[in-house]
């Protein structure tokens, strides 16, 4: 048996999840490491073909104090499994006919729309929506002021100055089977809403199987491309924390409203610091 050679660069390890200085026994990787690879690489695979549980996502949805009044929708695109959904990319951007009915029968009888939507999508990875999607809408909605659908509701909204405090009527929560992104803008769409919030199963890396990935869209339409929408990425307990998620949420949520706009033209500007000191400025090649 060869011994173990170390590498100096182990020490990196503390502060990255990548594969680096993981030493040697003899011309191999150490038998640790090649067992740790390989449970890695099964854990993405689980991600990807593990269904999501839609009715207990469901359940623990409507448990919430900030739910809407409706019980969540429960979608399916056009791609009928996840055979269907890995090589033909384009049916997970679509609702399937039945899904697209339920939800045209739903705006048919709530004719006002919306100010949000949120779909919830199983993407490639239904562990990062079954553990991540709860957490990170409390978080969410912590900040974001909701009012019901109604004309009490709507009139409170009206009479708010204020875009950040005024309220958001919130549509029934989507829960989507074998669906990418862009299916969030048939969503926005079918339910006459101004925005869309996709959360979404990240493709599975081999230190992050559980990644959610956060698409936001203002007046989302079939055929927008990414350069539409806003992303905030790797949502996580070991990649971005909820709280700090939840707050670049907000603040793209608040200027989409203010601009009504989003994707390349609305900037992520959530993490400048701000201006203490409000002295003015001058140039020190120009006298006064």
């Amino acid at each position: 048996m060869e011994p173990v050679t170390t590498n100096a660069w182990s020490k990196l390890n503390a502060f990255t999840d990548a594969r680096v200085g993981l030493g040697r026994a003899g011309v191999s990787v150490p038998t640790k490491h090649l067992l740790a690879f390989q449970l890695a690489h099964a854990q993405a695979i689980d991600a990807v073909h593990t269904p999501l549980d839609v009715s207990d996502l469901s359940r623990h949805l409507i448990d919430q104090d900030w739910a809407p009044r409706c019980a969540p929708l429960q979608l399916h695109s056009r791609a009928t499994d996840r055979a269907s959904y890995l090589q033909r990319p384009d049916f997970g951007r679509l609702l399937d006919p039945a899904s697209a009915d339920q939800l045209d029968a739903h705006s048919a009888d709530n004719p006002q729309g919306y100010d949000l939507a949120i779909a919830v999508v199983d993407g490639l990875s239904a562990l990062a929506v079954k553990q991540n999607t709860l957490p990170f809408l409390n978080a969410l909605f912590e900040l974001l002021p909701l009012s019901h659908n109604d004309d009490a509701a709507l009139a409170e909204a009206e009479a708010t100055p204020s875009e950040a405090k005024k309220p958001w009527t919130l549509a029934p929560i989507c829960l989507v089977e074998q669906g990418r992104v862009a299916i969030g803008d048939d969503i926005c769409q079918r339910l006459n809403a101004k925005c869309v919030l996709v959360l979404v199963g990240e493709r599975p890396g081999l230190s992050s199987p559980d990644s959610l990935g956060l698409y936001l869209t203002w007046e989302g339409k079939v055929g927008h491309t990414d350069a539409y929408r806003n992303c905030i990425s790797n949502v996580r307990p070991a990649g971005l924390k909820y709280q700090e998620a939840a707050r670049k949420a907000y603040y793209l949520l608040t200027e989409a409203r203010k601009l009504q706009l989003s994707g390349v033209k609305l900037k992520d500007r959530s993490d400048d610091e701000l201006v203490l000191d409000n002295k003015e400025t001058t140039n020190f090649l120009v006298s006064k």
